[in-house]
């Protein structure tokens, strides 16, 4: 299923989100009256101690959980009035993930992680191979490296390869979960300078969640998650 295309990207926005877990006989508040809104080229990190809702948040910003309430809007969309396969669409179409974990592909190299993908949505195999190229000579790697596997990279170029693969579909909004939590701080500062790059190349409106507050002063903005809220 093909969404119909945006001409201008608004960016992610959530609209007084609720969610809740069932919890014996009762009910867990994980996101309450949640609202945020990013912009096209606008870096947000948002913290919190475990348990605030950090990574609900990200999981219904991404569509793969519905609120109980509220909306989720993708360049101006409601997932939530989508059906399934509408909503599978609008997140490959629109949305990039970086996870906490590269979860890489033992057996492809760098550039191969990303034009697994393409052959996925049908492209054509020389162009996607010219831009895959491009793409992650843009986050550094270059070169011998792009023809490596992953067991041949350090810890950083796999997360190199991790964002290079999820703004390969030229996302409008990038979703970041803790990036540096398997990096050294020299690493996983130039992770997180390289996503403030890469929000202001490619026009994304980024959302990290990260426990590092060290490297929060690197984002636009920051956001504390407790308890549910957003402050």
């Amino acid at each position: 299923m093909t969404l119909p295309a945006v001409r201008t990207r608004t960016g992610l926005a959530l609209r007084e989100v609720t969610l809740t877990y069932p919890d014996g006989e009762s009910r867990l508040t994980a996101l309450d009256r949640v609202t945020l809104e990013v912009a096209p080229g606008e870096f947000t990190a948002v913290a919190g101690p475990s348990g605030s809702g950090k990574s609900s948040l990200l999981a219904v910003a991404a569509t793969l959980l519905r609120p109980d309430s509220g909306q989720v809007l993708l360049d101006g969309q409601d997932a939530g009035a989508l059906g399934e396969g509408a909503r599978t669409a609008l997140r490959r179409e629109r949305l990039g993930i970086v996870f906490q974990q590269s979860n890489l592909l033992a057996s492809l190299t760098a550039v191969e992680q990303l034009l697994v993908l393409e052959s996925v949505r049908g492209g054509r195999p020389k162009a996607a191979r010219e831009r895959a190229e491009r793409l992650l000579a843009s986050v550094g790697l270059d070169g011998a490296k792009q023809r490596r596997r992953p067991h041949q990279l350090s810890g950083g170029e796999r997360q190199r390869v991790n964002i290079a693969r999820a703004l390969f579909g030229s996302p409008s909004v990038l979703l970041v979960d803790e990036p540096t939590s398997a990096l050294d701080h020299e690493r996983g500062a130039q992770i997180v300078d390289l996503l403030a790059e890469v929000t202001r190349t490619h026009r994304t409106a980024t959302v990290m969640v990260t426990h590092d507050r060290d490297l929060l002063g690197r984002a636009d903005r920051v956001l504390e998650m407790q308890d549910g809220r957003l402050r």
